[in-house]
C-alpha cells in the first residue's frame, strides 16, 4: 500500500533541503496542497533549494503540476530550486508540467520601417521561390515530353483524352453561356454610347476586334483557370497528402510523366478549341443585341463584321490560347505539388493556383498585345 505524501524540510548550510516521499497523485490532492502551501509560507526568503524526489512512490500529472507550483513559489521568493533524485520515467511528465501556463514572452515593438522592409524581403523571397518552381516545372515538362516523343508507348494517351473531355467538352456549356453574355454586354454598352454620335455601326467593329483579339481568349483562359486549374491543384494536392505521389516514385514512375504532362497537353489542345467556340458565341451575342437593342438587321451586322475584322485578328487571339493554357497547367501542377499534409495547405495552394494563374494570364495577354503592336499585327 502506498504511503501518503510527505514533504520534509531541513537546513543544509546556506541551502534549504526538501525531501518528498509517498504518493503524489490527484487522490492526495488535499494533503499535497497543504504541504506545499506550508513550505512556501514557512520560507518566504530562501537562497538555494534542493528538492529530493527520490523517495516518491507514485507521481501523476497533478503531482507534477504541484511540484512545478512549488518551484515557482520558491523562485518568486528569490530561491534557486534544483530537483534531484527524480526517477527517469517521471522526468518527461515533470518537463511537460514546467511548460504549462507560462506567460508569453512579449514581442518587442518593431520599427515601422524595419517591419516594412521585412515584409518586402519575405515577399521578394517568395516571388523568387515561385519563379524557380515554375522554371523547374517547365524544365521537367520539357524533359517528360522528350521522353514521350522518344518512347511513344510510355505516353498515357488515355489519360490525356480523359482530361480533354473534362477540361474541354464538359466546359463548353459554361464557356458558351459566359462569352455569349459578354458579347451582348459589349454590344449593348457600345450602342448606348455610340448612338449619341450617330455611329451605331461602329459597334460591330468594336465587338469583332475586341472579341477576336482580346476578350474571347482572355475570358476563356480565366474560366479555365478557375474551373480546371483549381481542380488540377486540388487533385494533385490530395494525392500529395495521401502520399500517392511518393508511392508513384517508389514504384519507379515519374509523377510529371504520369500526372502532369497529360493534363498540360489536354489544356493546350482544349483551350484553343474553347477560345474558338467562345469567340463565336460572343460574336453571336453581340449580333443578337445589335438586332434587338439597336435595330440593326443580321445582314447589316454580318456585312459590317466582314469589313471590320480580318484573319489576322482571329489569328492574334488563337495564338495566345496555347500559351495561356501552358501557364495555367504549369501553375496548377506547381501549386499542387507544394501542398503539405494539412487541409489548410490544400485550400491555400488551390487559392494561390487560381489567383496566380489569372494574374499571369492577364500579364501574358498584355505582353502579347505589346508584341503584336510592335510587329504591326
Amino acid at each position: 500500500m502506498n504511503g501518503g505524501p510527505l514533504l520534509e524540510s531541513a537546513n543544509n548550510g546556506d541551502r534549504l533541503a526538501l525531501s518528498a516521499a509517498g504518493t503524489w497523485t490527484a487522490e492526495r490532492a488535499g494533503e499535497l496542497e497543504g504541504l506545499i502551501g506550508r513550505v512556501i509560507a514557512r520560507h518566504p526568503k530562501v537562497g538555494g533549494v534542493d528538492i529530493d524526489m527520490g523517495r516518491v512512490e507514485r507521481l501523476d500529472t497533478f503531482g507534477a503540476w504541484l511540484l512545478e507550483r512549488l518551484l515557482r513559489g520558491l523562485a518568486s521568493a528569490g530561491g534557486e530550486a534544483t530537483i534531484i533524485g527524480l526517477p527517469e520515467h517521471y522526468r518527461g511528465l515533470v518537463a511537460q508540467a514546467c511548460q504549462c501556463n507560462r506567460a508569453a514572452t512579449p514581442t518587442p515593438r518593431q520599427n515601422a520601417l524595419t517591419a516594412t522592409l521585412a515584409v518586402v524581403g519575405r515577399t521578394v523571397g517568395q516571388i523568387g521561390h515561385d519563379i524557380g518552381a515554375v522554371v523547374a516545372m517547365i524544365g521537367a515538362l520539357a524533359a517528360a515530353l522528350g521522353r514521350a516523343i522518344a518512347h511513344p508507348r510510355t505516353f498515357r494517351l488515355t489519360s490525356m483524352v480523359h482530361q480533354m473531355d473534362r477540361v474541354g467538352w464538359r466546359a463548353v456549356p459554361i464557356v458558351l453561356l459566359i462569352t455569349f453574355l459578354i458579347g451582348g454586354i459589349l454590344a449593348q454598352q457600345g450602342l448606348f454610347h455610340f448612338r449619341q454620335f450617330g455611329a451605331d455601326v461602329y459597334v460591330v467593329d468594336m465587338v469583332g476586334i475586341l472579341v477576336l483579339r482580346e476578350v474571347g481568349v482572355l475570358m476563356v483562359a480565366i474560366m479555365v483557370a478557375g474551373r480546371s486549374g483549381s481542380s488540377y491543384t486540388a487533385e494533385l494536392g490530395s494525392m500529395k497528402m495521401r502520399e500517392e505521389i511518393d508511392a508513384l516514385r517508389t514504384m519507379g514512375f515519374d509523377p510529371i510523366d504520369v500526372l502532369i504532362l497529360p493534363r498540360v497537353l489536354a489544356l493546350i489542345i482544349a483551350v484553343p478549341c474553347l477560345t474558338f467556340l467562345g469567340s463565336m458565341a460572343a460574336l453571336y451575342g453581340g449580333g443578337l443585341m445589335c438586332w434587338l437593342y439597336g435595330g440593326m438587321s443580321p445582314e447589316v451586322y454580318l456585312s459590317r463584321m466582314q469589313e471590320a475584322i480580318s484573319l489576322q485578328d482571329f489569328a492574334t487571339g488563337m495564338i495566345k490560347a496555347p500559351f495561356m493554357a501552358l501557364v495555367i497547367g504549369v501553375i496548377a501542377g506547381t501549386q499542387g505539388l507544394e501542398v503539405k499534409g494539412s487541409a489548410a495547405s490544400l485550400g491555400l495552394k488551390t487559392t494561390d493556383s487560381v489567383v496566380k494563374s489569372i494574374f499571369l494570364v492577364i500579364l501574358l495577354d498584355g505582353i502579347f498585345a505589346m508584341f503584336f503592336a510592335s510587329i504591326g499585327m
